[in-house]
């Protein structure tokens, strides 16, 4: 597994323009490119959807484990990992931080999202 570069990380906090697409069954094909917020937490990438676990990108990322991201100037190859644990109220804090002024931030720091939160990591 490979790390982000801190340009890498900048340029991913300061954008909200983060789209995913976890491969297809095939398990090379990336699917359809999902727009979605992200946040950055201890220099790591952390996604959530909006439609909890029954999201199809979260369905996805959970079944291949891999796919592709496009932000910031940034498009590569990256890993997908389930998050739980108490990481999740710092994943929260940067939620409310980075979209405080989104009507649509209360659901991203819901249980319903909270339970469909990946950890983005390059390849």
């Amino acid at each position: 597994m490979s790390t982000w570069t801190p340009e890498q990380l900048d340029a991913i906090r300061a954008t909200d323009d983060f789209h995913i697409s976890p491969y297809r069954a095939d398990g090379t094909t990336p699917g359809t490119p999902t727009w979605i917020w992200s946040v950055v937490v201890d220099g790591d990438v952390y996604v959530r959807a909006y439609n909890g676990t029954a999201s199809r990108w979260h369905q996805s990322a959970m079944t291949q484990h891999a796919g592709r991201i496009r932000a910031g100037g940034i498009e590569t190859e990256v890993t997908f990992t389930p998050v739980d644990g108490a990481i999740q109220d710092r994943i929260d804090a940067a939620y409310e931080e980075k979209y405080a002024q989104h009507p649509y931030l209360p659901p991203m720091v819901s249980e319903r999202t909270r339970a469909a939160t990946v950890r983005v990591d390059p390849k």
